[in-house]
């Protein structure tokens, strides 16, 4: 698995603008080609360059699996309009949740998908179907109810919160049917989500993120 460091707009928080599944990854407008070859190299996917409410902050408003992308319903008709014209194998559904940051607020694999605790059953269930996952339920990790935020899961493997403990991780892992372990990125954030970004093809981390950090995400998401 390819594992290499990457900065966007000279921040280590890549994962704040970018967002990926194994088919597309989703980029602000004015990347430089640098960056985006780096993508390319490492997850392989077809790029989409968009915005979200006109907001380059991708990797906090879009979330989804393989199955389907999910937007937030402050996504303008323009912006769902070209998102859908380039993700064209791939679902795209705007949810009308309460919350918009979908990529803090829920945590997902094609498998199943952990909700922010504060959801009612009627969001839970709309976030089920759109996702079309086996399972879904509300839950924290680490006592942290943004669960989407401290967590990166693929078809492959998870990194969750540093402070998660065995009996999380191992439910957890039978939960999204892949094996997950702790770690932290950036230099020892546990938020693993605003400094990484995976698919099953590859892994990019801020560029903080230091060497021992970097073989543990190995085990975890590698082969």
């Amino acid at each position: 698995m390819n594992i290499q460091r990457l900065s966007v707009f000279g921040t280590d928080n890549i994962g704040v603008y970018i967002y990926s599944n194994d088919k597309y990854t989703f980029i602000p407008k004015n990347l430089d080609k640098n960056t985006k070859d780096i993508i390319i190299d490492n997850l392989g996917t077809e790029l989409i360059e968009t915005s979200v409410s006109n907001s380059f902050l991708l990797g906090i408003f879009i979330n989804g699996n393989n199955n389907t992308i999910i937007l937030p319903k402050i996504a303008k008709d323009n912006e769902i309009k070209e998102i859908k014209e380039q993700a064209k194998d791939t679902r795209v559904e705007v949810l009308n949740l309460k919350a918009t940051a979908l990529g803090n607020v829920i945590l997902a694999n094609d498998h199943a998908a952990l909700i922010y605790p504060e959801f009612s059953d009627a969001e839970v269930k709309e976030i089920k179907e759109a996702l079309q996952v086996e399972e879904a339920k509300r839950g924290t990790i680490a006592n942290i109810i943004t669960v989407g935020s401290v967590g990166v899961i693929t078809r492959k493997g998870g990194i969750v919160h540093i402070d998660s403990t065995d009996d999380e991780i191992r439910d957890l892992s039978y939960f999204f049917k892949v094996k997950i372990d702790v770690g932290t990125v950036n230099f020892g954030s546990a938020f693993i989500r605003s400094g990484m970004i995976a698919n099953y093809k590859g892994v990019l981390v801020g560029s903080s993120t230091t060497g021992p950090e970097i073989l543990r995400i190995q085990r975890a998401l590698g082969d």
